[in-house]
């Protein structure tokens, strides 16, 4: 059975891409993005399966 991590990270809206591409980088897959406790700010969430690199 498949075992998974998660992360929450916060995004902000003028460097959206370059966030995006570095948990992408690590072995993060996107899964949702929602809206931050600002107007200014996103939250991520991220999955990669247990043992992936840089875990």
């Amino acid at each position: 059975m498949q075992k998974w991590e998660y992360v929450t990270v916060p995004v902000l809206i003028h460097s959206t891409k370059m966030i995006l591409d570095n948990w992408g980088e690590d072995g993060w897959e996107l899964v949702q993005v929602v809206t931050g406790p600002n107007p200014e700010s996103l939250v991520a969430y991220f999955k990669r399966p247990k043992g992936e690199a840089g875990s």
